[in-house]
Parts: C-alpha cells; structure tokens; sequence
C-alpha cells in the first residue's frame, strides 16, 4: 500500500494541512522513496493514523499521543481494549444527554445535571496519559518536559520540531563519515544541547539510552531513518562514541 498526501487525506478525512502538521512535529511521518525522493504513506502509518485518531476523539492532546505512541513498550491491542472502554464511557454520557434531551422535548420538567458529568470519562482519560507518563522513561524528566513546553503554543511547537528535523538531516549528510569523526560528535553535542535546551536534562547516561533506542526500536529508527536510510545506525554509533 501507498498512499500520497491527498490520498491518505481522502481516505482518513483528515486535511492535507493537518497531515502536514502532523508530519512536521514528527507524529505521523510519511516515507521518502530512496530513488524519487517521492513522499508516501504505508500500511502501518494508515494503521498509526487511525490510532491517532481513536485518541483525538477521545480527545487526548497531541502532545499526550505522541508520548503514548513513542513509548517502546507500546502495544497496539492493550491501546484498543483501553480505547474502547474510554469510547464506551464517552456513549453512556451521550446516551444521559440524549434521555435529558428528550426529556425536555417531551416538556418534562427536571433538574437532572447528572448527564453533564464527564469526571468519570476524564478521570479514566487522564489515568490512562498518567500510566504512560510513568512509564516513559525518567518520570522527573517527563515532568521537566511538561512544564518547559506547558506555555508554548502551536507556531512555536513548529519552530522546535523543525529545529530538531535540521539536525537529523545534517545526520544524514553525514552518515557516510565515521561515528567519531569531529563533525558527527558536534552534532551529537548539539543534539545533546538541544534535548537539555527544550525538554529535559539529556545527560550522558540519559543520551547513550536514547542512542540505542535509535536502533533497538523499530518506530524510532523509521522516523529517524525518514531523512536517509541509515541515518539511525549512525546517530546511534555517533552517540555511543561520544558517551563512551
């Protein structure tokens, strides 16, 4: 399966301009052909996407399904069975509303609020965004995260993420070069700086984990790998050199 940009929109309902949003804060990236450099979409980012939009309708924010999805421990059937008891509570809220509703048509008088009650939904809703929080590698770091980004608003979020795709295509650039050579240990340091500067205190310890997540991970590897295959083999032995 391939799908270009207005394919997959036709297919998803989901705008071209979203899908564009989406690709450049990293969330749902389309796949560059090696020998076209021709941008599509494939089986499993049609599989993502409706993932994505399960947690939309749910109303999760982006920033909450980006963390969900990147977690490494990640399974798709224990997200649905948690989706459909989200979805599930959402319906029995509507189905109050519908009777008050009718109730109301039928010029029945009450003052039933119980209906407009979402503490059950969200309560579920946020419990769910708090176990992946905890999971999702050092809890104070994650914090640290939310509490730099809390204020941002959307152009900024754009600015960072595009700030953070430079680096990985000046990666790519120098992928063919050795993992220690001076220029791709800049880079590592730059990366280094650049994840301390927006997110979280990268240390050593901390970068040498992302480094071989880079790799042992599919899903990370694929959007690394978006800006030149090979481009997370070498990141990754870039980082290794340089935290050795």
């Amino acid at each position: 399966m391939r799908l270009s940009v207005s394919e997959m929109a036709k297919l998803t309902g989901v705008s071209v301009r979203t899908l564009h949003y989406y690709d450049q804060i990293g969330l749902l990236c389309p796949e560059t052909a090696a020998d076209s450099g021709y941008r599509w979409y494939g089986e499993a980012d049609v599989e993502r996407m409706q993932q994505i939009l399960f947690y939309r309708e749910l109303d999760f924010p982006l920033k909450d399904i980006q963390m969900i999805l990147a977690d490494p421990r990640y399974d798709r059937q224990e997200a649905l069975r948690r989706q459909r008891h989200l979805l599930q509570l959402k319906r029995e809220r509507l189905d109050r509303l519908l009777e008050l509703l009718e109730a109301n048509l039928k010029g029945e008088q009450t003052m039933e609020f119980k209906g407009f009650d979402a503490a059950e939904l969200e309560n579920a809703r946020r419990q769910y965004a708090d176990e992946a929080k905890a999971r999702w590698g050092d809890t104070a770091a994650w914090r640290e995260s939310q509490r730099r980004t809390a204020d941002g608003d959307t152009a900024g979020f754009a600015d960072q993420a595009e700030a953070m795709n430079d680096i990985f295509r000046r990666a790519a650039a120098l992928r063919d070069t050795a993992p220690d050579s001076p220029e791709a240990q800049a880079l590592v340091r730059e990366w280094q700086d650049f994840i301390s500067s927006h997110y979280y205190d990268c240390t050593r310890e901390i970068l040498a984990g992302l480094g071989q997540m880079y790799t042992a991970d599919e899903r990370f590897q694929k959007n690394i790998d978006r800006f030149g295959a090979g481009t997370a083999v070498f990141l990754s032995a870039a980082i290794a050199a340089y935290t050795k």
